[in-house]
């Protein structure tokens, strides 16, 4: 189950962010954002 987060990030960053939502990759902010985390956490094992 998912849970909803709030987080304020630099207009930049979210700028960047955008650019990678294709709809064939990821499909939205919060997919990117739930990839990226997800990708940090398994090289912090």
């Amino acid at each position: 189950m998912k849970k909803k987060l709030s987080v304020t990030v630099e207009k930049e960053i979210i700028s960047q962010l955008e650019k990678r939502i294709d709809g064939r990759i990821f499909r939205n902010m919060s997919h990117v954002i739930e990839y990226a985390l997800g990708e940090w956490l398994e090289k912090k094992k």
